[in-house]
């Protein structure tokens, strides 16, 4: 049954609310948040405590879970037991070999009669024969039967070997007639040799028995091949085994049983199992969950703000990252990092950006959330890692407060560094000792990572506030510069307009304070206010020196668009130089949609004082109204400082009287209605600026001639 008219109108605007509160990208940011935080919670590593061989293990270590471990000793044992059925390989001694050689040459030479046995051959055919026999006698090699089936079983060649048992380098050998058989065989498929010729040669040699040596490289590689073979050898151990003892020697073997057991641990995760990811998820999501409630509670209007989600969410995966990359170079560097640096300080560096960017409130939740999740995330000693992490974050927000410059976040880093020093010290009078190298150690790595922490923070922060249009202290204080460019033109081109924005920015300043805004943002940006005034400087009664008012020559509506036109041009201006949108956004709200009222009543009189004959829009400025509590004081320091100036007599009542009048024309013609400012504060901002410009607006006696 298809809706009614009601619910599908009723549909549409739940859907046209949910697209203007942003839910699609809220919802995204959400799904990364939980992501990144299943991963970083799902691959957390194993932490087993690794120690140095040589060393003395401090405890006993007992096994935690069933597991095989790569035993290098019995491995050696079967490799010895292995090589123990190779027998020694012999060769036949060469310098006999030659020599036999060089006998059968002479008696070719010398006894002639062999050409009567062998008519069909050639000297030259017999001796080549004699060298054939020479080069097989010099490859053959002796063993036992039990070497050569242990080669054949290891598919290696054979052919030059001969099966004997009971060899002695001291004895000669007579080679079998199997041998012989074989060479004549071999030979034989030769056609430049004639059989006859062959089985003379063979008969010669034959009747030597032979000097034999003992073939070490042979033996020797053989040894390696058997050896190659041999599998690795596991052995069991079963948990609650104890690994190493209280003051025992840290050899190979133990090391290779504490890695084996952490990887034993790790597949016992099951972390490619769906229901196991699936509980990191869930956890995950949970987490996010119940942040998002908090902070919709507590900090709605962080909660609403897009824009500062999209960067708090950017920070907690940039701090997660930070933490996986230094709990890997830690637990698998082969020196054992994780024993020098046991307290990685990793929750400071998420604190200071997150306390410069958003704000301390967010930041103080954040370190206690952190330090918890990254304690029992990481491979680390849970509880020091969480005391030290929660110190350090908690001075880190304080400290980080009143940062102002870049350089100040070393500073920041140090009070961090030196605040966990006592912790230190806490730890090692837990354990009766005064002093140990665990101290300094701890006292050098988390120098290091302070250090590190301050680096990544200068770096990021300009990055950040670029990509997501954050506007902070250090910034702001950049740009109170003097020699920023903008502010040396108006020093010099426009003096009196910069003495108008000095005193602006000092009243505005005080008036935020009051009621918590930015203090700090109104001084800054009111500086550049009224930069559109440097194209035409005097047609603006503060900056005309001489008595002589250039709107003489003109009619009221050409002076109200060139006082009009300030705005404009200072937007354009400000683009061109590159201020930040939120200072953009001042330029052009710090008139509103006010009339410009002194032309507008001249306007009126020269009119006959008939108000339909002109058009008020035309002598109003463009808007848009404020839309920040900074904007709306702005606009009310910028007016009544003004305004004071025309006073004939300063004094508290006639501020006062002047203050409330201005700030409830304002108010009657709607100029606050979008920013959020309320009448208790309206109040509070109007005291202030009454109580700061009596002081800065008060009398001096006066000075007498000088007469003696």
């Amino acid at each position: 049954m298809p809706d009614s008219p009601e619910e599908g109108s009723k549909i549409r605007e739940w859907k046209k609310r949910l697209k203007e509160r942003g839910f699609g990208r809220r919802l995204l940011i959400a799904i990364l948040l939980v992501l990144s935080l299943a991963l970083f919670l799902h691959f957390r590593e194993v932490r087993i405590e690794m120690l140095e061989i040589d060393s003395l293990a401090k405890n006993y270590i007992v096994a935690q879970v069933d597991f095989e471990f790569p035993d290098e000793e019995g491995t050696v044992i079967l490799s010895q037991e292995a090589v123990r059925d190779i027998g020694p390989i012999y060769k036949l001694d060469s310098k006999e070999i030659d020599k036999r050689r060089y006998e059968f040459e002479e008696y070719l030479i010398n006894k002639p009669d062999w050409r009567n046995e062998l008519p069909r051959s050639t000297f030259e055919e017999m001796y080549n024969s004699g060298d054939a026999i020479k080069k097989k006698l010099l490859l053959e090699r002796l063993t036992d039967p039990r070497t050569i089936d242990r080669m054949r079983s290891l598919k290696l060649a054979t052919d030059n070997y001969l099966s004997q048992e009971n060899l002695n380098v001291e004895e000669e050998v007579t080679l079998p007639d199997e041998f012989w058989e074989k060479v004549q065989e071999e030979l034989s498929k030769r056609k430049n040799f004639h059989p006859d010729a062959i089985a003379f040669t063979i008969n010669y040699f034959q009747q030597f028995s032979w000097g034999i040596l003992s073939d070490i490289p042979d033996q020797r590689a053989l040894r390696k091949a058997v050896e190659a073979t041999v599998p690795e050898k596991l052995t069991r151990i079963q948990a609650g085994s104890r690994i190493i003892d209280k003051g025992q020697e840290v050899s190979g073997r133990h090391l290779a049983m504490l890695q084996a057991m952490k990887n034993a641990l790790a597949e016992k995760r099951n972390l490619w199992q769906p229901l196991t990811l699936l509980g990191s998820l869930l956890f995950a999501t949970v987490i996010i969950v119940l942040s998002s409630v908090y902070f919709h509670t507590f900090f709605k209007k962080f909660a609403l703000s897009l824009r500062k989600l999209s960067l708090y969410a950017t920070i907690i995966i940039l701090t997660l990252i930070f933490a996986k990359v230094i709990e890997y170079f830690l637990i698998s560097d082969t020196n054992n990092l994780m024993d020098t640096a046991r307290y990685p300080l990793i929750v400071p560096f998420a604190a200071i950006l997150i306390c410069v960017l958003i704000g301390n409130e967010v930041a103080f939740f954040t370190t206690c959330f952190l330090a918890i999740l990254l304690g029992l995330s990481l491979a680390v000693d849970h509880s020091r890692f969480i005391v030290a992490n929660i110190i350090g974050g908690i001075v880190t927000i304080l400290s980080a407060k009143t940062l102002r410059k870049r350089k100040e976040v070393f500073i920041v880093c140090g009070k961090v560094w030196l605040s966990v020093i006592p912790i230190f010290f806490v730890y090692n009078f837990a354990r009766n000792q005064l002093w140990n190298f665990a101290l300094i150690s701890d006292l050098t790595s988390t120098f290091v990572f302070m250090l590190l922490s301050a680096i990544l923070v200068v770096g990021l922060l300009p990055i950040l506030e670029s990509i997501f249009h954050i506007m902070t202290d250090i910034t702001l204080m950049e740009y109170m510069d003097p020699n920023n460019e903008l502010l040396r033109r108006l020093s010099i081109e426009a003096p009196g307009t910069y003495q108008h924005s000095l005193v602006v920015g000092s009243l505005s300043e005080a008036a935020a304070q009051v009621i918590g805004a930015n203090g700090l943002f109104c001084r800054v940006s009111t500086m550049y206010h009224d930069i559109g005034k440097l194209f035409n400087p005097h047609y603006f009664t503060e900056n005309q020196m001489g008595g002589f008012n250039i709107h003489q020559l003109l009619t009221p509506l050409e002076s109200t668009q060139v006082i009009i036109a300030h705005v404009l041009e200072g937007e354009a201006l400000a683009r061109k130089y590159g201020l930040p949108q939120s200072f953009i956004d001042v330029i052009r709200e710090h008139h509103g949609t006010t009339l410009v009222y002194f032309f507008y009543a001249k306007q009126v009189e020269q009119m006959g004082g008939d108000v339909e004959a002109v058009d008020e829009s035309h002598f109003r400025y463009p808007g848009p109204k404020p839309r920040s509590k900074e904007s709306a004081i702005i606009m009310i320091a910028d007016t009544i400082e003004a305004a004071s100036r025309s006073l004939d007599e300063v004094s508290e009542e006639s501020i006062t009287e002047l203050v409330d009048r201005l700030v409830q024309d304002k108010a009657e013609e709607g100029q606050f209605d979008e920013c959020q400012l309320t009448f208790e504060e309206l109040g509070l901002v109007k005291k202030k600026i009454v109580k700061t410009l009596v002081v800065t607006r008060h009398l001096r006696v006066k000075y007498p001639q000088r007469k003696y």
